[in-house]
């Protein structure tokens, strides 16, 4: 699942179907006779924890509840996720903002209905034996990233802000699928990662306790997956995106108070699905990410302005937005939930 985060660079336009349907939903009846918008939305990678919140929203018929039969189907990074949703193969996605800031800043057609994982799960993962436990402690280490992704681009900017240089620290280039190998052989100390996604699966392979250094904790903040359509369905049909909103923020809100049940209701979710004890620490660190200072005490993926600014300025300090735009062109305020 690791390899799911993207690389940026010139976006493709050359598309990989990863669902399709796009804005010709067709519609089913419920059980109970209601009439449904079949909807597909696309995942930034494999089923993994973090996404609980889908799965339980089917078992418990929240979707259907707002008139929506969803199909969930697995991603293939967040950036082809962005190009799919963009181009109507998907009605909806789920991925990364780096990667929606990326393709609107070069022409891609999307926005964003709102951001759910507001607090970015990046993290220098390693073993507790490492004693990794600040910023400090990681000069002369070496630790595996991969060239080019989020959070390689920002692990500078986190250096920087914690009085580091970049010279102190040596970053290995890794492709992202071999980053756990490479600190559990000893090749590296530690490695750029998520909390909610390599550091249980490291932990769970390697049968030792894994510690967290978060980007959020030292300094550097900004957000990470969230809900985006195409700007063709947002046009077509904005009450259809209005309530898939309305549902997708009620079915995290039901996950977050039903942990234990909401993994469950993964089961068979995907043959490339993680044990169990994974999938439940995974989703465990992800309800830790999902407000700010600002959306604390309100309903999930509820966004402020002041935030996506502050997301759009880190990007273009890291060189990953190029064209700076308002925050409107990235986020539909008028979908997204209302504070």
């Amino acid at each position: 699942m690791h390899a799911r985060r993207l690389l940026i660079g010139a976006v493709p336009l050359v598309l990989v179907v990863t669902a399709c349907g796009g804005n010709d939903a067709s519609t089913t009846t419920s059980d109970s006779g209601k009439k449904l918008d079949r909807v597909t939305l696309t995942l930034n990678w494999y089923p993994y924890g973090e996404h609980a919140p889908f799965y339980y929203g089917k078992q418990q018929k929240i979707f259907e509840k707002h008139g929506i039969d969803l199909d969930v189907r697995a991603g293939q990074g967040s950036q082809k996720t962005v190009q799919a949703t963009a181009a109507g193969q998907t009605d909806f996605g789920w991925a990364d903002t780096p990667a929606l800031l990326a393709g609107v800043d070069q022409g891609v057609k999307v926005k964003s209905l709102g951001v759910f994982l507001q607090t970015t799960p990046a993290s220098v993962q390693s073993f507790d034996a490492m004693g990794i436990a600040a910023p400090a402690d990681l000069k002369g280490r070496t630790i595996a990233g991969t060239a080019g992704d989020a959070l390689s681009k920002t692990f500078p900017i986190f250096l920087k802000k914690n009085g580091i240089g970049e010279s102190d620290v040596k970053v290995q280039n890794t492709d992202p699928a071999g980053k756990i190998a490479a600190v559990i052989s000893g090749k590296t100390d530690g490695l750029l990662g998520y909390a909610s996604d390599q550091g249980p699966t490291m932990q769970d392979k390697a049968k030792k306790p894994v510690s967290y250094l978060r980007f959020s904790e030292h300094g550097l903040n900004f957000y990470s997956n969230g809900l985006l359509a195409g700007q063709k369905i947002l046009a077509a049909k904005p009450e259809l995106a209005r309530r898939m909103v309305q549902a997708v923020s009620e079915a995290w809100a039901a996950a977050a108070k039903e942990p234990g049940p909401a993994v469950a209701a993964m089961e068979g979710a995907s043959e490339q699905l993680p044990p169990k004890a994974v999938l439940s620490e995974q989703f465990a660190t992800t309800l830790t990410l999902l407000h700010t200072e600002a959306t604390e005490g309100k309903a999930p993926g509820v966004n402020t302005e002041a935030d996506w600014q502050q997301t759009i300025d880190v990007f273009a300090e890291a060189g990953m937005v190029a064209s700076p735009k308002d925050v409107a062109d990235y986020w539909d305020a008028k979908t997204a939930l209302k504070g």
